[in-house]
């Protein structure tokens, strides 16, 4: 039988996750999750188990509440590397979990690489 497309998403999230946690060499997780509505992103200490920033465009100081298209991904890349630095982190590695690294995901990767995040 057939998989349905929830179940395609959910293997590849986990194919794309435990391969990263064999390279991970105990670097931060950035994380993302994106939505029909909005974009999420969150820096991830696996090691104790903590968020060490954040981003989204539910935020409104951002000034995208509610959009989910590339402009606002890129500016929530943006933001979420301004964060990385205020909680001194330099590296980490990219989780995009089953989302393919096209459109919204790349530009949020690519604005985060401008901001300073190395992965």
């Amino acid at each position: 039988m057939a998989n349905s497309k929830r179940d395609l998403f959910l293997k590849r999230r986990l194919r794309v996750r435990n391969k990263l946690r064999k390279t991970a060499a105990g670097r931060p997780r950035l994380s993302v999750h994106r939505s029909n509505k909005n974009i999420s992103v969150q820096l991830i200490d696996d090691v104790n188990g903590v968020t060490l920033a954040s981003a989204s465009t539910m935020e409104k100081d951002l000034g995208v509440v509610g959009k989910n298209n590339v402009e606002a991904a890129a500016k929530i890349g943006a933001a979420i590397a301004e964060r990385a630095k205020k909680a001194k982190v330099t590296e980490c590695y990219f989780d995009r979990g089953g989302f393919l690294f096209h459109g919204k995901v790349k530009a949020l990767a690519d604005a985060a690489r401008e901001g300073g995040l190395k992965f």
